[in-house]
C-alpha cells in the first residue's frame, strides 16, 4: 500500500505564516501538520509515500528528508492547482494499480487507522458536521457503505462530512474516473475533485464504506490552529523540568523546543515554542511561537508567531509571519 499525501496548497487562510512556511509544516503542540499524519500512517505499516507538492514544495523535501530517512518517498509536483483531483491523477504512474491511502496534508484526524489500513474494502472517513456546504458529503445507507457523494452542496441531504481520509482497494477504477472527468472536463466549483471521481465509483459498483473519524482538527485558520494546538498539546505534551529556566512559571500544557532560553517568563497554558528560542520577561498563553525567535517583554494571547521574528514592547495578540521585526516599545 502506498499513501499519497497532497500538500501543494498555497494555504492562504493562514497567512502571513504561509507565505514562507507550507501549511503543513506549520508549528502544532511541538510537532508539525504532516508530521502527525506521517507518523500516524507509518505506525499502522505504511512505509512507501507519494507527497504531491507545489508552492514552496522543497521544504517539504526538506524535511521529510530530515525528519524521516527511512521512508520510501516519491515527489510529484503540482504546478498548475487544478484540484484535489488533478493532484491525485498526476500520481498514477507511481501510484500503479496498488492499494492507495489517501490524507489531505491538512486533515488531522483520530481514528483507528490500523484497522482501515489493514481493510479489504474501501473506505471513506466521515464525521457529522453542523453546516455540511463547506465539505464534501456522503449520503450511508443502514448497512454503513456509501451510495453518493457530492462537493459542498448548496443543499446537502445529509450531516455527513468526508474530512480528508480515504483508503482505495480499487485504486484503477478511480483512476479512470479522474482522467475520465479531466479528459471531459467535468469540473465542480472551478476544480477536479476526488468527490466527483468517487461517486463515478459508486455508479461502476465499486463498494464504499464508511468509517467513523472520532475526531477531527482544523487547521487551516489561526482561531482553529490555536484551538488544535490547545487540544493536541493535551495528548502529546510531556511534563517539563522548570528548574532549567531562569525565574520561571510554566503552566502546562506546554511544549517548549530543544535549546530554548526562557528566563523571567510565565508561559502557558497551551504554548507550543519551537526549538532555538528566546523570551525574557514574557508572559505568554494560548498562542504557537516559531523557531529561533526572539520575544523580550512582551504579552501574548492567542498569537502564532513565525520563525526567525523579534518581538520587543507589548501587546495581546498577534498573527506574525517568519522573518519579522518589531518594536512595540
Amino acid at each position: 500500500m502506498k499513501a499519497i499525501i497532497p500538500v501543494a496548497g498555497a494555504g492562504t487562510k493562514l497567512r502571513p505564516h504561509s507565505y514562507t512556511q507550507p501549511k503543513a509544516l506549520i508549528p502544532l503542540a511541538g510537532k508539525t501538520v504532516l508530521s502527525i499524519i506521517v507518523d500516524q500512517l507509518k505506525d499502522a505499516g505504511i512505509q512507501e509515500f507519494i507527497f504531491i507538492v507545489g508552492y514552496l514544495g522543497e521544504k517539504i523535501e526538506d524535511y521529510v528528508r530530515h525528519k524521516y530517512p527511512e521512508l520510501k518517498a516519491h515527489y510529484v509536483h503540482q504546478h498548475d492547482r487544478q484540484g484535489i483531483g488533478h493532484a491525485i491523477r498526476l500520481t498514477r504512474n507511481i501510484a500503479g494499480d496498488d492499494e492507495i491511502f489517501v490524507v489531505l496534508g491538512d486533515s488531522i484526524c483520530e481514528y483507528d487507522v490500523k484497522a482501515v489500513v489493514d481493510s479489504k474494502e474501501s473506505m471513506i472517513g466521515l464525521r457529522k458536521v453542523d453546516d455540511p456546504r463547506e465539505f464534501g458529503v456522503a449520503e450511508i445507507n443502514e448497512d454503513g457503505y456509501i451510495t453518493h457523494v457530492v462537493e459542498k452542496p448548496q443543499i446537502p441531504k445529509s450531516n455527513m462530512a468526508m474530512v480528508g481520509v480515504y483508503k482505495i482497494v480499487e485504486s484503477k477504477q478511480m483512476f479512470e474516473c479522474l482522467e475520465n472527468n479531466i479528459h471531459q472536463g467535468l469540473r465542480t466549483h472551478g476544480e477536479y475533485s476526488l468527490t466527483d471521481a468517487l461517486d463515478c465509483m459508486i455508479k461502476m459498483n465499486v463498494p464504499l464504506r464508511s468509517f467513523k473519524v472520532e475526531n477531527w482538527f482544523d487547521c487551516g485558520r489561526k482561531e482553529t490552529l490555536l484551538e488544535s494546538n490547545a487540544t493536541l498539546l493535551k495528548k502529546f505534551a510531556t511534563p517539563i523540568d522548570t528548574h532549567q529556566y531562569e525565574n520561571t512559571v510554566i503552566i502546562p500544557p506546554v511544549s517548549i523546543g530543544a535549546n530554548c532560553t526562557i528566563r523571567n517568563s510565565i508561559i502557558g497554558p497551551n504554548v507550543a515554542i519551537g526549538d532555538n528560542t528566546t523570551l525574557d520577561y514574557s508572559i505568554v498563553k494560548d498562542s504557537i511561537i516559531g523557531s529561533f525567535s526572539n520575544l523580550f517583554d512582551i504579552v501574548l494571547d492567542e498569537s502564532v508567531i513565525g520563525s526567525d521574528t523579534n518581538l520587543r514592547g507589548e501587546t495581546r495578540s498577534l498573527n506574525i509571519g517568519d522573518n519579522t521585526s518589531i518594536d512595540l516599545g
